[in-house]
């Protein structure tokens, strides 16, 4: 990563390991992702490993996020968004929430899509680190 690259601010409740990624920088005009490759990873996933391991078994291909964007209540209070997956046959109980400073870049995007007249949900995929799994929201297939 360049040195000039907007970071995130540190949550200072969680654990280094489990302060999510993304940049501001992957993306221009109205939030709008640069590529179709631009990932963000969820913050705030230790706690739901029982979570995420149950949704291991489900079609990698069905998981979607089914949390909606903000109300203008929840955006007042700058209340952090914590993220369910939806699974194909289930909604899933919460396995994170989109790290700090990029909210506006979730929120974005499901009204995008929403905006299109399809299921608000944003694509995902679970994948394993050294300090367990995480989940990757595919921001970039929403452009």
């Amino acid at each position: 990563m360049a040195f000039w690259r907007e970071k995130l601010p540190l949550d200072p409740t969680l654990p280094a390991t489990d302060q999510g990624s993304g940049s501001i920088d992957d993306y221009r005009g109205v939030l709008q992702p640069k590529n179709a490759k631009v990932t963000v990873r969820l913050a705030a996933s230790d706690p739901c490993q029982s979570e995420l391991k149950a949704l291991l078994g489900e079609n990698p291909e069905a998981l979607a996020t089914a949390t909606p964007a903000r109300t203008l209540q929840q955006e007042g209070k700058d209340e952090p968004i914590e993220v369910r997956l939806f699974s194909g046959r289930r909604v899933s109980g919460i396995v994170g929430r989109v790290p700090c400073g990029l909210e506006g870049v979730y929120d974005e995007a499901v009204r995008r899509l929403d905006d299109r007249g399809g299921p608000a949900r944003i694509p995902v995929t679970i994948v394993e680190t050294k300090h367990g799994l995480r989940v990757d929201l595919l921001i970039g297939q929403t452009r």
